[in-house]
């Protein structure tokens, strides 16, 4: 595997985690009527066959 291979393979992979996060947030926030405030709101990116754990927190205004 080259460096090329890995990082169009990761954007890829990454370009659809927020894409479909996106769209799966907004679904939410549609269906249950919010309309003001804050989400709060985590990721988290784990390797199936491994103990690799990464958390991302942040707030979403809406």
């Amino acid at each position: 595997m080259t460096n090329d291979t890995f990082n169009m393979s990761m954007r890829k992979f990454l370009k659809q985690v927020g894409v479909t996060s996106q769209q799966a947030l907004e679904e939410h926030v549609r269906k249950e009527g919010l309309g003001g405030g804050t989400l709060k709101v985590k990721a988290t990116l784990t390797i199936e066959g491994s103990d690799f754990t990464h958390e991302v927190k942040g707030d979403i205004e809406l």
